[in-house]
Parts: C-alpha cells; structure tokens; sequence
C-alpha cells in the first residue's frame, strides 16, 4: 500500500520541494541516503539506454518488488505492467489516509476495502512483513499494552537498550520470503499492533491459520493480490508519463 497511495504511479519517488511522500512518517525506513530513489533512476537509466524511454519507473518499482520477492525465495507472480508516472508527489492528505502500524482491525479492514481490497487481500499483503524491519517508534504502543507478555516485553528491552533500534518484523527467518511471519503471529510473536489485529477478527484469523499451515497458498494468493494492488489507480485513472529520472 505505501507506493500506491493514488495508485502505482511511481510517486513516491519523487524527491522535490516543497515535500517528499518518503519523508512522510509512513515512509521513513525508505529514505535513508535516498538509496531506494537512486536505485530505481539507476534502473531506470540502464534500460532507458537500451530501450529508449519506453518503461516508466512505476514498471520498474514494480518489476523490482518482483525480484525481490523471488530472489529472497519466494515464487514468481504476474506483474501487470503499462504504469505512467506522477509528475508530481502524491497529495499529503492521500499519505496521511495509509494504515499506520497502530491501527484495529476494524480500522484496518476499511482502509483496505476503501481501495477494493478485501480481508485476504489485507492479510496476505501483510505477508510482506515476512522481510523488512520496524523502528521501535513504530511499536512502542505495545509496552503499555494490559496484554503484554514475555514478548512485548523483549521487545521494550531491546528498544529501551537502543532507542533507534530496527526490529526484524519476522523474528524467525528475517530475510527468507516464507510462511513464518504467520507462524509467528498465532505464537504470540508479530511485532506491530497492526499484525497482531489479524487474529482478532473470524475472517481474517482464518486466512492467517491458512496461510501459516500451506506456504504455497501463501506464495499464489500473495502474487494475485499483489497484482490486484498493482492495477489500483488514482481519482483521474493512469494518467501520467514516463519519467526522465524517477527522483
């Protein structure tokens, strides 16, 4: 959901004045050194030489997402393609409708079927979280949470030892593509509150047992509703054009 707030155009990217969408709260763990902007115009600039500028850099974003997710071992998925470029940042007030880490499940379930994604749609991009980590500051409602256990509590050492700390948010296999991330949720280990929300509703409960017991469900229904995300598009449609630089 973070690089599609009106659509996957690419927006994010964009690092002008007055405002950047990756210096946006939501998007903090991506701006680091600029690297994930620089990385997409370094692309960019490969295939525009041998192709001319016939691929936009929403395409590569998503073509790269693809990689990564097979190379860190998961499985191949569609990835529809035919993106056009914002010109521009999306609207702050678009940024500010994501789903932070804070959110209930009710609150959740709205965010994704604002945007017509369903409940397994929502937990399986979850999913996601199989790979990347969180800053304490993104989980910190959790220590005073009534339900704490030896967890959360964990957690809140390693966050008190080192405030700037970047929690692995699979706590198993951090950097494998796998099922593990909802193994760990029914073991009373997801990091972010938003996590843990996905077993407090039947439908969504359901999905997250399904997916820790079949991996390969996991694996398909990942690659659907990724592409299913992917053909999300903004108020006016894709519009857009392809950019001479992503950034």
């Amino acid at each position: 959901m973070y690089v599609c707030v009106q659509g996957c155009d690419a927006s994010i990217l964009l690092l002008g004045t007055p405002w950047s969408e990756m210096r946006m709260p939501p998007n903090l763990s991506l701006d680091k050194r600029r690297k994930v902007a620089f990385l997409m115009e370094d692309i960019r600039a490969k295939v525009h030489k041998a192709c001319g500028p016939t691929v936009s850099c929403a395409d590569i974003m998503a073509l790269a997402t693809h990689d990564a997710v097979v190379a860190s071992g998961g499985k191949p998925y569609h990835v529809p393609l035919g993106r056009l470029d914002s010109s521009q940042p999306a609207p702050r007030r678009f940024v500010e409708q994501l789903p932070p880490p804070t959110f209930s499940i009710d609150q959740l379930i709205g965010a994704f079927s604002s945007r017509s994604l369903d409940e397994k749609d929502l937990v399986v991009l979850s999913g996601a979280h199989t790979i990347g980590k969180a800053r304490c500051a993104t989980f910190s409602d959790r220590f005073t949470s009534a339900d704490s256990g030896d967890f959360v509590r964990r957690l809140q050492d390693n966050c008190t030892t080192d405030v700037n700390r970047r929690q692995d948010l699979d706590v198993t296999t951090p950097e494998k593509f796998d099922n593990k991330y909802y193994i760990n949720l029914k073991e009373g280990k997801g990091v972010l509150t938003s996590d843990v929300q996905l077993l407090l509703n039947e439908s969504t409960r359901a999905y997250v047992n399904d997916f820790a017991d079949n991996e390969w469900w996991f694996w398909n229904q990942f690659g659907t509703s990724m592409s299913k995300m992917g053909m999300l598009q903004g108020p006016q449609g894709n519009v857009g054009r392809i950019r001479r630089h992503c950034y």
